[in-house]
């Protein structure tokens, strides 16, 4: 990016009237921002406290929900840090900078849906690039890649990113970045994020983008293993609670001008997200460590469950030692996350709509990551949009069923999966 456009209040800058951190304001009633308070502490403390400062205005403890669409000014070129909503937000600033903070990276932006946090990350590909993905990514990932191949010029190869030299094979002079999901969805295989980086970063403009939506930043941070991007669906885990779609992108450490670029394509594409999800977004990280813990120990439990369970072919899950990929996860991740995919041990349609049809407390629906437990079948549903072929490719099975693990006691869940599995 050019050097002029690293001050953002130059006129003609994309991103003018656009502030990255929003000037510190006193106010009648003495408030200003506090020093830092997080870095350096424990990830519930950080979770608790990240984005959240007294509001300049009257020192409400909590961000205060900003939702007007326009802000004054005092004089030309002068207001107190926002102009107009879909630029910059109040509220959004302050989730905007939570993120960054949780992920370790230096600047965030918040996004309508996670779909357009992806449309963000893509708009910082030059015409003609090359980008190498995941074989077995969201089929919603698939279908904005597979459309920019048509219609926009961008060259995609699919692969399992597990394979190195492969992914060494694949890199082109124009590869301009590699497309991380780990673990995959639906799979759950796993990517060393840490090898992949080193091999993307010989590519030089090569970006490594991590989609982190599965774990969180509470249970793993690629930053800390080269990942120049994370994003995310904050519909997921980091909101909970099934009642907002999100998304966001976040720039590594040090990447000033990446976290412009960002903010500024989310701007120009007109895909930031609403104040009250991001409202909604915060509100849910303060209890991301509590959820996460639980979300995790009750998945644990339930793939053992299903891994020794006769009507049961296979389990795929990082937490189990019989995964491929299990001293990888130990490795690279604070935990195994609470996502699990399963192939009945006798397949077909009337056995697998059997399962679904009996479930009880798995609720079929697409999405993941509530309080609540889902059941998903991946290829009619959240991988729908995947050409058969490409589904072969990936290894995702008519007979594979997702799961996300929720909140309730762990006893009935698995009671309820025991009696859905029952064919007598």
């Amino acid at each position: 990016m050019s050097e002029q456009y690293l001050d953002t209040n130059v006129p003609g800058n994309p991103a003018y009237h656009f502030s990255i951190q929003p000037p510190a304001r006193e106010s009648r009633a003495g408030w200003s921002r506090r020093p830092e308070l997080v870095p350096g502490a424990g990830p519930a403390t950080q979770c608790v406290h990240a984005g959240v400062q007294p509001d300049p205005a009257y020192g409400s403890v909590m961000p205060p929900l900003y939702l007007s669409s326009t802000f004054a000014f005092k004089d030309i070129c002068t207001n107190a840090g926002y102009d107009y909503t879909r630029s910059g937000n109040p509220t959004r600033a302050a989730l905007e900078e939570a993120l960054a903070l949780l992920e370790g990276g230096h600047g965030a932006t918040c996004t309508s849906t996670g779909m357009s946090a992806i449309l963000v990350a893509l708009n910082l590909l030059p015409h003609g690039s090359h980008l190498i993905s995941t074989v077995d990514c969201y089929g919603g990932t698939f279908r904005l890649l597979e459309h920019a191949q048509r219609f926009y010029g961008l060259e995609v190869t699919y692969l399992d990113l597990a394979d190195l030299p492969a992914v060494e094979a694949a890199l082109r002079p124009n590869t301009r970045m590699i497309w991380i999901e780990t673990p995959s969805n639906p799979l759950l295989r796993l990517t060393d994020i840490a090898a992949v980086a080193e091999l993307g970063h010989r590519q030089p403009d090569c970006l490594v983008a991590v989609d982190n939506t599965f774990l969180s930043p509470y249970l793993q941070r690629p930053f800390d293993l080269g990942a120049d991007l994370v994003i995310h669906s904050t519909t997921k885990y980091l909101n909970g609670h099934s009642d907002v779609v999100g998304g966001a992108v976040v720039a590594g450490p040090g990447r000033l001008a990446l976290t412009q670029q960002i903010q500024s394509g989310n701007n120009l594409l007109g895909t930031s997200q609403a104040p009250h999800d991001c409202f909604l977004v915060l509100r849910g990280l303060k209890t991301l460590p509590l959820r996460m813990r639980q979300h995790e120990a009750t998945a644990q439990v339930l793939a053992e469950f299903l891994a020794a369970h006769p009507a049961v072919g296979k389990v795929h899950f990082p937490g189990l030692p019989g995964h491929p990929q299990h001293e990888l996860a130990k490795r690279q991740q604070r935990g195994f996350g609470a996502m699990l995919s399963f192939e009945l041990a006798e397949g077909g349609a009337e056995r697998l709509n059997h399962v679904l049809r009996k479930l009880r407390w798995f609720t079929l629906a697409e999405s993941l990551g509530g309080v609540e437990s889902l059941v998903a079948h991946p290829a009619s549903m959240t991988h729908a949009s995947m050409t058969p072929e490409a589904r072969r490719r990936a290894g995702i099975t008519d007979d594979l069923i997702r799961l996300s693990v929720g909140l309730e006691d762990v006893q009935d869940l698995r009671a309820d999966l025991a009696q859905a599995l029952a064919f007598d």
